[in-house]
């Protein structure tokens, strides 16, 4: 079975156009106004590199979010055996909760 999704740009374009929509948000008068400029340069929709930019500004620490390590399943095994990843609903907010003090 093949893959819906291709990656049709390489690591190095999209660390390319993150960095330019950063260098040059400035000069424009929004971020997205940035984004859609260089997207259209580099051939790829504003939406998607709207996307690289969001996972650039968390993975950097610019911006909060689970990280890299986190959206790859790298996850610490929390209370109860689970990853967070396994939890549903409200089982991530009961055990992240803090515990009773007695």
């Amino acid at each position: 079975m093949t893959s819906k999704t291709t990656n049709k740009f390489s690591p190095e374009v999209r660390a390319r156009a993150v960095r330019m929509v950063l260098d040059h948000e400035a000069e424009h008068p929004s971020p997205w106004a940035a984004i859609t400029s260089i997207a259209g340069k580099i051939g790829c929709t504003a939406q998607t590199l709207n996307e690289w930019v969001k996972k650039a500004e968390v993975d950097s620490g610019r911006k909060p979010g689970p990280g890299r390590c986190l959206r790859r399943g790298a996850v610490p095994e929390w209370e109860g055996g689970g990853s967070l990843h396994q939890l549903s609903g409200g089982g991530c907010r009961r055990m992240l909760r803090k515990p009773a003090v007695s």
